[in-house]
Formats: C-alpha cells, sequence, structure tokens
C-alpha cells in the first residue's frame, strides 16, 4: 500500500491496493464492482478508487463471532444477486 509523505496510507487506493487490503484478487472486487455486491468506489476521470473506510465497512458486514452467529449484514459472493435467487440461496441486504 503507498503511503502520503507524512507516512500515513493514501485515503483512495486503487483496484490492485484495495484487493490486496481485503485478501482478495484484482479480478474478483472488479466482478464486486460489476455485480452490485462489492464496496463502494468512486470514478475519477477513467480511474476507480475505492476509500479505506469503505473498504472497512463493506468487509465489517461479514463479522461474527461463531458459525451460529446470523450477524447484521452479509457479503454477498461477486455474481448477480438474482442469479442467487435463482439458485434458491438468500438474499439478505
Amino acid at each position: 500500500m503507498s503511503l502520503l509523505p507524512t507516512g500515513q496510507p493514501l485515503p483512495y487506493l486503487r483496484t490492485p491496493d484495495a484487493a490486496r487490503l481485503l485478501g482478495l484478487s484484482a479480478r474478483t472486487l472488479e466482478k464486486h464492482r460489476c455485480f452490485g455486491t462489492g464496496p463502494a468506489y468512486r470514478k475519477l476521470g477513467g480511474r476507480v478508487v475505492y476509500a479505506v473506510g469503505d473498504l472497512q465497512s463493506w468487509a465489517d458486514q461479514g463479522h461474527r463471532q461463531s458459525t451460529s452467529d446470523p450477524g447484521h449484514g452479509i457479503v454477498h459472493p461477486a455474481r448477480r444477486l438474482d442469479e442467487q435467487l435463482s439458485r434458491g440461496g438468500p438474499v439478505r441486504r
């Protein structure tokens, strides 16, 4: 991850760095962006950037204490939500 001259992390990350922060591949993050299942992003000119806080908020939706904990949100797989419905999978928002 790149740093500002002050040593602070950049407030926005490009797709490869954002994916690395989340432990995903850049391609998976791109799929999430296309299907609308991923973190919020911004378009600056032709560049896609992610705010570090948005990445953390999205990842926090998957926070669980145990396998029986339903949690308060869900991180969907990187595929279309209507495809999940046709497979009979749960779609919670």
